[in-house]
Parts: C-alpha cells; structure tokens; sequence
C-alpha cells in the first residue's frame, strides 16, 4: 500500500466513531420520532376530547318545545361561556335532522358519522382557518346534530413546544456522548498507537519481544501474538545464520581438500598418481555431498511439521522398505544386516518421511561407524518391538561403542565421535538430525549400551498416543 493510499484510508478511531455515532444519531432520530408521535397522538386525543364534550354540553341544552318542535334554550351569552376557550375561537351549529340550522355557525360543513357511529371529527377550513371540528349525532323523536369546531393554535404550539423539549436536551446528551466516546476511544486505542509507534521505531535487527499497557484481554492475546511472531522469526533468523555459517564452515575442508587433490595431480606426469588423486577427490565429493544433503535436512526440519501432517504408518514395512535399500551396501561393506519384530504388524500415525530420516541416519552412522574389532563380523540389528503401550524402534550395532559423556555429547549438531574424527567421514550431524526429527515427531530419542555392553543401541520410543 502506498503512502496517499495509506493517508486516504480512515483511521481506526475515526471509523469506530463514525460508526458508534451513525447508530446514537440513528436511534435518537427514531426515537425523537416516535416522542413526538406519541405526544401528538394524545395532545390531539386531548383536545379532541374537550371538543367532543362541549359538543354534549350543546346538545344538552336543546329540547322540544311545545309546539312539538326543536328549541335551543342557551342565550349568546351563555353559549360563550359553556364554550369559553382563552386562546383558541370555538364554533358551533345545531342542526335539525334536515340540516336546518337552529343555532349557531353556518357553513361548518361536516358530514354525518358513518357506520352507525355518534360522533365524527375532520379538519375543516372556515373562511380561511383551520380548523378541528367535531359532529355530534343526537338520535331521539327529532334527531339533530351538533358541531363544535375550533382553531388549532394552540395545539401547534404545543406541538412546538414539545419538540423543542424533546430535541434540545436530547441533542444535548447526544453531543455529550460524542465527546465522551471520542476520549474512551483515544484512550482505548492508545496501546494500538504505542504499537505502532514501536514498532515503527525499531530497528529490523531488533526482535526482542514488545512491552504494550495491555489493559484488556484482547490487547494481551495481541501482545502475546505479536511477541510470538518475533521469537519465531528470531528463531528463523537464527537458523538461517547458523546455517550459513556452518555451510562455510564445513563445506570449506572438502572443497580446500578437492582443489589441492586436483593441483597436485595436475603436478604429477604418471597415470597412476593421477588415478590416486582422482580417487581422492571422487570421496572428497562424496563427503561434501553427503554433507550437503544433511545440511539441507536439518534446515528443512522445522518446517516438517507443517510441510507433512501425520498420517497412519505401517511401521513394519516402512523399516523393511529401509532395509532393503542400505542391504547392498552392508553386503558390499561385509556387515550383516537384519531386523527382528517385523512379522508383526504396528500402525501408528506419524510423519513417514521423518521416521524413514531417522532411519536412514541411524543405519548411516551403524555402517560408517559401528566396526567391531579384528576378527569379529559386524552386525547390525533393527528391532521393532511394543514395551507395554509404547512402540519401540532400535538401531544395535556391536562396534565399539560409546560411553555416557560420549553418547550425551553426540546427540548435539557438529560433534563427532572419536571414529569420525579418525577416518575423516562425516560432520556430526547425523545424530542431531535424528534428535531434532524425533523432536519434531513427539517422540523420546534414547542412546545407550546393547545389553552384552558392546556397541551402541539407539531406540526411538513412540508413547501410546500414536497408535492407530
């Protein structure tokens, strides 16, 4: 993302605001709405009331003369006091059942109730005013009808009132809020701005873990992810300088070796002197391949977690494939190879591939290193066997073995024992591949003495928790 990209884009506070007081407006506005729904529903059931109940204060007062006809027995005077409103004008009409005015206002044109109802209201306009009227329906021996209607000021101003009672503290409260969740989230973020700042400000050969004010669990999760990702990658960079320098390392003695073989062959004028050198340097090469392959192993193997999930394992062929393949060589080297335990089968879920290195390296160093003294045929036996719930993989030899400082020390990487330093073979890595495959795998890696204490004897012990 580039940098106007990144100034366009909102920030976090601000989006988190932008949306908090969307949804405060949002229900204020509703609730704004239906306040005044409801005030105006009963202010207007109010007024229509009180107009409804000067309608039967009208009709009351009319009766049948006697002359059998309808009377209106209220004077002007009267009429102004049963109507007598101090802000609104109130109008009135008594009406005969044949719309002949008795009394009062003419031209208050309402219509008669419906659906056999005693009373209709309407809003009428009367010479230019608007107006709320009301029609009342009085049945008897002669029905009539009486309107009352008066100005609607006053309810607007009320209306009015009421909306500026209910807007204005609420609008009010609704700034306070604002104002209030702008500082509760400035200071909720800050942790997030000491992150960045942090790591902004750090130099990118700097991964020791960050110090943040976590004050809720998610800044600590954030926090511990964080620190997490920069012992990971700390450890990356480790490896990868541990293994850079142990490839100029070690790499170097075979190539120097490789290069004064080749020169001093080139010196020499007789075939067989040239055939020596190029010998040399055909096992130069094969130490320095070797050496390649298990450098790439052992930088490859804490991805192997990852790069193969564990998936169910015949045990029983996956060591007869093995054998197999190291069988002519042991021939070729006059070592008897065989296994014990085969015929039975154990599946257990694991990663192949990590048992077969382990394997692989095990037989390497039993062939390299496991030679008996004069006289005596080496002998190297793969045994697979189950000790109550565990499963158990082992490598014997009966050459001359290891004691305990011995064994301790060759399971770290670059150590080689006494053997490997005599013949020149080898970097000390096989056995701390297969301490770190074993790590990987879950699995106990042990190294001690054949029960006739003669060789050494390396088992891999698999608990119960990886049977199939």
């Amino acid at each position: 993302m580039t940098a106007p990209d990144a100034a366009l884009r909102p920030s976090l506070r601000s989006r988190l605001l932008r949306q908090v007081l969307l949804a405060l407006a949002l229900i204020w506005l509703l609730g704004t709405l239906a306040a005044l729904w409801v005030t105006h529903t009963f202010t207007e059931r109010a007024f229509d009331r009180a107009l409804l109940d000067d309608a039967y204060a009208i009709a009351a007062n009319v009766r049948l003369g006697s002359d059998g006809r309808l009377d209106f027995g209220l004077s002007a005077r009267a009429v102004q006091a049963v109507l007598f409103d101090q802000v609104e004008t109130v109008y009135f009409a008594v009406l005969r059942g044949d719309e002949y005015l008795l009394a009062g206002n003419a031209q208050l044109p309402l219509a008669a109730p419906i659906d056999g109802r005693s009373h209709r209201f309407a809003d009428l306009n009367y010479h230019g005013q608007a107006l709320r009227a009301v029609r009342l329906q009085v049945v008897g021996a002669q029905p009539f009808a009486v309107i009352t209607a008066q100005t609607v000021r006053h309810r607007r101003a009320l209306l009015r009132s009421a909306l500026a009672y209910t807007l204005g503290p609420q609008l009010v409260l609704l700034l306070a809020l604002a104002w209030w969740l702008r500082r509760t989230v400035q200071r909720q973020l800050q942790p997030l701005t000491a992150l960045q700042q942090q790591l902004g400000e750090r130099d990118a050969r700097d991964l020791t873990p960050l110090s943040l004010p976590a004050s809720t669990r998610d800044l600590q999760r954030l926090e511990a992810a964080v620190n997490g990702l920069l012992a990971r990658l700390a450890e990356g960079v480790r490896a990868q300088h541990e293994f850079a320098g142990n490839v100029a390392h070690e790499l170097r003695t075979p190539l120097a070796g490789i290069r004064a073989q080749a020169h001093y062959g080139l010196a020499q004028s007789t075939p067989q002197a040239w055939r020596e050198q190029l010998e040399g340097i055909v096992q130069s090469e094969a130490r320095a391949s070797h050496l390649v392959d298990q450098l790439l192993a052992l930088a490859l193997a804490d991805e192997a977690r990852q790069a193969m999930p564990a998936q169910p394992v015949a045990l029983e062929q996956l060591v007869q494939d093995v054998l197999l393949r190291f069988l002519p060589r042991a021939d070729a080297a006059g070592v008897d190879l065989g296994a014990e335990g085969l015929e039975t089968p154990c599946c257990i879920r694991s990663q192949p591939l990590l048992i077969e290195g382990i394997l692989s390296n095990l037989l390497d160093n039993a062939l390299r290193y496991g030679r008996p003294g004069a006289g005596q045929v080496a002998r190297i036996t793969v045994t697979l066997q189950r000790t109550g719930a565990a499963l158990q993989l082992q490598v014997q030899d009966n050459g001359p073995g290891l004691d305990a400082v011995q064994r301790q020390r060759l399971a770290q990487r670059w150590v080689q024992g006494s053997d490997g330093e005599r013949l020149g073979t080898g970097a000390g890595l096989g056995l701390g591949i297969v301490a770190r495959y074993a790590d990987l795998l879950g699995a106990c890696l042990e190294l001690g003495a054949p029960a006739q204490d003669q060789g050494l004897c390396v088992r891999l012990v698999f608990p119960a928790a990886f049977a199939v």
